[in-house]
């Protein structure tokens, strides 16, 4: 019998040979593009807020009626002047203080009281759900726009009152949310586990549910900064928010629509920098969803 020689065959490569791109690179390293991008922009927003003054070279409410509607691009004004000659990039830089200030004052509140009273509503049921629900379907029926414009009507104009305003309407959402995941989280077995060992009712909802049911609402909450900070806008460029000279991105649109032809830019950057934050929070929004 002749000998038979065996050779041994290269194997065959079956690895992918396919580029992977930057965002599926960042994936697989459990980081998410949009929730990256989000951060990236919102913590430069930020840090343009926090050294504001290093940052302007003129004061935001200083009048110079001899430098008014100079264009972008003139010596000294980047971003150019209003009709008063005040430094429009002074003035927005100021600006993402207060609206930033806007965004997180006003979430606050209706975050935790929103979501302790969906909580309580959701686990309890009976009769304070049924009341809950009504309630909210009767201030659901209004928008809530009209309705801040109404409350701040009645209160008057101002941060204090704003605040008021937002926070008596801005629960709701948060109620909503976590009501409907406490629904589901009182059926789970860790929950029926509480109870048998002899567990109260506020321990269980606030050592075992509410932690567990939080997440979406804190999800929402940087919707609700948008909200609050498109909102606060809204208020200023119809006269009900913080009172001129003080900078304020819906205020200062305000004051340059009637020069729009003339002076574009008076309200076409402040509406710019609204645009980037309101992007750039509903980026880190969409970011924590997909990591959810």
């Amino acid at each position: 019998m002749s000998e038979q020689v065996l050779t041994a065959r290269p194997a065959l490569d079956l690895s992918p040979t396919v580029e992977l791109s930057a965002s599926m690179r960042l994936q697989r390293l459990g980081l998410n593009p949009t929730l990256l991008m989000g951060c990236a922009v919102m913590a430069l927003v930020v840090l343009v807020a926090l050294f504001a003054p290093l940052l302007t070279p003129y004061d935001p409410i200083a009048q110079a009626l001899g430098e008014a509607f100079l264009p972008p691009g003139s010596a000294g004004h980047p971003l150019g002047t209003d009709n008063f000659g005040r430094d429009v990039m002074s003035r927005i830089i100021y600006s993402t203080r207060l609206d930033l200030q806007i965004g997180f004052i006003s979430v606050l509140f209706p975050f935790f009281f929103g979501s302790l009273t969906g909580v309580l509503t959701g686990y309890l049921g009976g009769r304070v759900d049924t009341l809950f629900m009504r309630l909210v379907d009767v201030l659901m029926a209004f928008p809530f726009l009209i309705l801040v414009i109404a409350i701040m009507s009645i209160l008057g104009t101002g941060l204090t009152n704003l605040y008021i305003a937002v926070g008596v309407i801005g629960w709701i959402p948060y109620a909503r949310i976590t009501r409907g995941e406490t629904l589901a989280a009182r059926n789970f077995e860790y929950v029926q586990a509480a109870k048998t060992i002899g567990c109260s009712t506020t321990r269980i909802m606030g050592r075992h549910i509410l932690p567990n049911v939080i997440a979406p609402a804190l999800i929402y909450v940087f919707t609700g900064m948008v909200l609050a900070i498109l909102t606060g806008a809204t208020l200023s460029f119809l006269g009900l928010g913080p009172q001129p000279p003080t900078p304020e991105w819906g205020a200062m649109i305000a004051e340059g629509r009637q020069f729009l032809l003339l002076a574009w830019w008076m309200t076409t950057l402040p509406g710019l920098a609204l645009l980037v934050v309101g992007v750039a929070l509903s980026l880190i929004g969409d970011g924590l969803a997909d990591r959810r």
